[in-house]
């Protein structure tokens, strides 16, 4: 079982943020998702799965990221 969480737009993809069960645990799933001939849209290999007791250090790791780009800390590239 799914629960969509929701999507952002990356040029004519979208990355979907969901929350999925597997062997009676649940995680967080990132992916990209390509749109396919019959207009449905379809995951990627491209993404990442996070067990639950890595998404505070995720979040973190995240928000630190956005805190040095905005503050300018951080030149990319």
């Amino acid at each position: 079982m799914e629960k969509h969480i929701a999507d952002f737009e990356k040029g004519e993809d979208i990355v979907r943020v969901s929350l999925s069960e597997f062997k009676g645990r649940q995680y967080v799933n990132v992916r990209i998702y390509y749109m396919n001939d019959e207009g449905e849209w379809k995951p990627t290999r491209k993404g990442i799965t996070l067990a639950p007791e890595m998404m505070r250090d995720v979040h973190g790791a995240l928000g630190e990221a956005l805190e040095a780009l905005e503050d300018s800390e951080v030149e990319v590239g």
